[in-house]
């Protein structure tokens, strides 16, 4: 079993990459912000300052950059704490919900492969971390350990949900959200920082309205993070990632049964690597500034514009879910108020921040944007290349998803067009990943100018692959 213990809690840092030049009258601020959280390992998921040090006495350090140089920064101060919660409770608690509909049956092994997957992600939870197992249909139930609570992993319970797992067949309906309820009760009854859901489904979720699910997964957001899988090709793709998005986990596809297993094992590892639960994104804008949109472009294109909550005087919140050792970018773009010539103002100001038990926040980085207005045209003109950079990957997302819909809807047209232009900045970018999978559905005729030919005959794995990892991006190479 994998060993993720490591020194000390996370640092956290942020660093600000920007063109602060603006013309006379600009108004546009764009800014790629990349978080970096080191160091992490033995906090056992517990808010940095009930981990056993109190971060107050942070160091911070300033400076900023008009080109693509870093702003301000700030990292925790060191710390230590137990692999386990306050009285030896567990620090982290993890729901496995797996698919058991009538379809899971159809070929027989797939059924077999998600027992085993189950299996590998149970022998990868860590010693001390809380879990279950949730068998979903068109209800959810307890597998193990049952009675609506958590076990406590260790050599004898691993065991006893593996035996559990026996239990597991096919037959029924699949109203997922059934099963997101059932994992949020459970997990809502444990102690813990760190909440984590694993979901596997085949199928469409046809025994509950778009509506409902909708509805639970409202209900859910921010309460626990969660993957979710589709294993095969006869489930929706928007209704898995729609699930990753709102829950702020993973999505992927494992078209062959067979690979279940590698890929619950990398999922439980990550998952067992989350330090700090509950991270938040806090963007301060001044007087008479508007925010055009907060996105996450690394390591996946995720837009939080729309999850933003008032947190006080020109200040929102945007949630960012767990983190373990990691970095991401964000791309924040701020409308502010013209100036003249000279001027320089403050545009926005980027911190991470997390819950404190008083019920207020505690910082743990903190980016400054800025805005310089000149006359110097080729500054103000320059693009930041890591702006430019994520700007382009966003819209690599986006092509490939109206590309993939206009093949869908027999624009023939329209789809080489869109997926052309996904080849042409799959290439200009580097994202070699996405470039294989546009062209298992594209004969690439010049990738530097778009030029493509849409395959005849594409397996619906290759679509479907491509569609679920659309907005998975590349960092800007260094």
């Amino acid at each position: 079993m994998a060993n993720f213990s490591k020194s000390g809690v996370p640092r956290f840092a942020a660093e600000v990459y920007q063109n602060a030049y603006l013309p006379e009258g600009g108004r546009e601020v764009n800014a790629i912000v990349t978080v970096t959280a080191t160091g992490g390992g033995t906090s056992g998921g517990l808010p940095l300052f009930a981990a056993g040090k109190d971060p107050a006495g942070t160091g911070t350090g300033c400076g900023t950059g008009t080109g693509s140089g870093t702003g301000a920064r700030a990292g925790t101060g060191s710390g230590t704490g137990a692999a386990r919660g306050h009285g030896g409770a567990p620090h982290a608690a993890v729901v496995i919900m797996v698919d058991c509909s009538g379809s899971m049956d159809y070929p027989p092994t797939k059924m077999r492969n998600a027992r085993d997957a189950t299996a590998a992600a149970i022998d990868t939870v860590r010693d001390g971390v809380a879990f279950a197992v949730v068998a979903g249909t068109h209800q959810a139930a307890e597998v193990y350990p049952g009675g609506g609570r958590l076990a406590t992993a260790g050599p004898t319970t691993r065991a006893q949900a593996k035996e559990a797992l026996r239990k597991l067949s096919a037959g029924g309906g699949t109203a997922i959200g059934t099963w997101l309820r059932l994992a949020d009760r459970l997990l809502a009854d444990a102690d813990v920082a760190v909440r984590h859901g694993i979901l596997l489904t085949d199928g469409r979720n046809e025994h509950e309205s778009p509506q409902g699910l909708r509805a639970t997964l409202d209900a859910c957001a921010g309460r626990f993070t969660c993957d979710a899988r589709g294993v095969g090709t006869d489930w929706e793709v928007k209704e898995v990632t729609g699930i990753a998005s709102a829950l702020l986990g993973t999505a992927d596809i494992v078209a062959d049964p067979a690979g279940l297993a590698a890929d619950f094992t990398r999922m439980m590892e990550a998952a067992m690597g989350k330090e700090v639960a509950d991270v938040t994104l806090r963007l301060w804008t001044p007087q008479g500034a508007q925010v055009a949109f907060v996105k996450q472009v690394a390591p996946a294109v995720e837009d939080l514009t729309g999850r933003r909550t008032e947190s006080g005087p020109r200040t929102g919140d945007y949630p960012t879910g767990s983190w373990g050792d990691e970095s991401r970018d964000y791309h924040v773009c701020v409308r502010v108020r013209a100036a003249e010539v000279g001027q320089e103002m403050l545009a926005a100001r980027v911190s991470l921040v997390l819950p404190a038990p008083d019920g207020g926040t505690r910082p743990l980085a903190q980016g400054l944007v800025r805005a310089i207005w000149t006359d110097d045209m080729s500054a103000s003109t320059s693009i930041n290349p890591h702006v430019a950079h994520y700007t382009g990957q966003a819209e690599l997302a986006q092509v490939i998803q109206q590309g993939l819909d206009a093949r869908k809807s027999g624009d023939a047209d329209g789809a080489t067009a869109k997926l052309g232009r996904a080849v042409q900045l799959a290439s200009a970018s580097g994202n070699e990943d996405t470039a294989k999978l546009l062209a298992k559905v594209v004969d690439v005729v010049n990738a530097a100018t778009g030029t493509v030919r849409l395959k005849a005959k594409v397996t619906e794995a290759d679509e479907m692959t491509l569609e679920t990892r659309s907005t998975k991006t590349v960092r800007v190479k260094k």
